[in-house]
């Protein structure tokens, strides 16, 4: 992408985020509004149109501001978390539609699909990520009601050509939802792209610290379909409460410092670990022998990086990868991803029998630690085996 590197330019935007908000008391970051009713004026009006909390606070409207701005959307709304988001689309699902879906990525929105297909009578047609042609046959001529995309995918980061796949989208008559949650807005933005609706998990990058359970949503336009996801939220009452949102946008202010830092340690690490003796493969769009690094250059602004994210393949299968991820003394073996402290994670254990994921995949969620001393410990780590 060209232009002038995007962690630069909302860096500002980012930092004062919510500042001009609190003129009771001048306070130099927001308020935080706890209550869930609002008082009726003499003329039993509403002050300011707001009714009760399970919609209506100002906390939620700083967070959902903001990431319109960021992604360059119409409407924004933030959900309890990701999966409650996820969920929010896709219920919006029918018996006959087609919804076209990733082999891999988020084991959440793979089982919600394959789970729901049946039950809700719509069609699931899968495709490999990262392959175009594959993506090309499984939309097919169409109709088709929704493609989701997750790009990279987790946990083996295939590139897919958000481009590209908003073209196959609309040609079908569908609607293409974006789980951008690895790549945040500072990397990609993928309504500029064509994608009609774009989904984060909050917990991970947006918060960055990882004590805040969210989601959001952005849309591209403010129509019908998107009016529906909106009242799936309301129905459902899966909002996040005022003290999370707080905390979520406390955490998207240091944003644009996080990211960039975490993906140049992640570059550095999958450069380092590409010629360890004991891995097998490195799994990282920023190498430039990933298959989909090109596209990357494309459609992401390298200027924040290619994203904190990577595996690894251990020499040795499932037995070997568990002995490292119990032994790192600086990467902790949890699950998530996203926050300023690096993790490491067996995903087929985590996943369970039916997971797709390699058993000698170890799953690393690079933070902001001394890349020197992250990249020690992986080397004593795999040592021991």
């Amino acid at each position: 992408m060209t232009g002038k590197s995007t962690d630069q330019r909302f860096r500002t935007l980012l930092a004062k985020a919510g500042q001009a908000k609190d003129g009771e008391v001048g306070g130099v970051v927001p308020p935080l509004r706890l209550s869930t009713t609002y008082i009726r004026d003499h003329n039993y009006e509403l002050p300011g149109e707001r009714l009760y909390g399970r919609d209506d606070n100002p906390g939620f409207e700083l967070v959902e501001a903001l990431m319109c701005t960021l992604e360059g959307g119409a409407d924004a709304a933030l959900f309890s978390s990701g999966l409650a988001a996820m969920s929010a689309v896709l219920a919006t699902i029918q018996g006959g539609d087609v919804i076209v879906y990733p082999e891999t990525g988020y084991f959440g929105v793979l089982h919600w699909i394959e789970r729901e297909a049946e039950r809700v009578g719509f069609e699931a047609r899968s495709y490999l990520p990262g392959d175009h042609q594959s993506l090309e046959a499984a939309i097919g001529e169409g109709p088709v009601r929704m493609v989701w995309l997750e790009s990279p995918a987790n946990p083996t980061w295939e590139v897919t050509s958000i481009k590209q796949a908003a073209r196959l989208t609309h040609q079908a008559g569908g609607r293409l939802v974006v789980d951008a949650t690895v790549l945040t807005p500072l990397v990609c933005r993928p309504i500029e792209l064509g994608a009609d609706i774009v989904m984060h998990s909050g917990t991970k990058y947006l918060n960055g610290h990882s004590d805040v359970v969210a989601g959001i949503l952005i849309a591209a336009a403010d129509d019908e379909d998107w009016r529906q996801i909106k009242g799936v939220r309301y129905r459902s009452g899966a909002i996040l409460g005022p003290f999370e949102a707080w905390l979520l946008l406390r955490g998207m202010r240091t944003m644009a410092l996080r990211v960039p830092a975490a993906a140049d340690n992640a570059l550095a690490i999958a450069e380092a670990m590409s010629a360890h003796a004991k891995i097998a493969q490195v799994l990282y769009p920023g190498l430039p022998d990933h298959p989909g690094h090109q596209t990357a250059l494309e459609e992401w602004d390298e200027g924040a990086g290619f994203t904190a994210m990577l595996s690894v393949r251990v020499k040795g299968g499932a037995a070997a990868a568990l002995k490292v991820a119990t032994s790192t003394r600086l990467f902790l073996p949890a699950t998530s991803l996203g926050g300023v402290e690096s993790l490491i994670e067996h995903r087929k254990t985590v996943e369970g029998e039916t997971s797709r994921v390699p058993e000698d995949l170890l799953r690393l969620s690079i933070g902001i630690e001394a890349v020197d001393d992250l990249i020690a410990d992986l080397n004593a780590a795999l040592d021991t085996i």
